[in-house]
């Protein structure tokens, strides 16, 4: 399993997702200072009923917490969408 299928592997656990899109954006930050080789670099859509009622930061900090592990070792940049169902995209 590579690092984007671990990425969406723990969001689909922690979120039961009614839409997930991982984007492995790495190739595009190769030689950036702090990720050399490129690596480490997602785009993150997620759309989730557990995100109904709750602020922008906080949803963030949910995903951060879902993804810890690989925060350390395997993600040098996050970008991220999150929503509820009834919001729109």
């Amino acid at each position: 399993m590579d690092r984007r299928q671990r990425i969406e592997a723990r969001l689909r656990e922690a979120f039961a997702p009614l839409a997930l899109d991982v984007v492995d954006d790495s190739a595009r930050h190769r030689g950036h200072a702090g990720a050399a080789s490129g690596a480490g670099h997602f785009k993150v859509v997620l759309v989730s009923e557990r995100f109904r009622g709750v602020a922008r930061v906080e949803r963030h900090r949910m995903v951060y917490d879902a993804l810890e592990g690989e925060l350390r070792e395997e993600i040098h940049a996050l970008e991220l969408s999150t929503r509820s169902p009834e919001e729109p995209a």
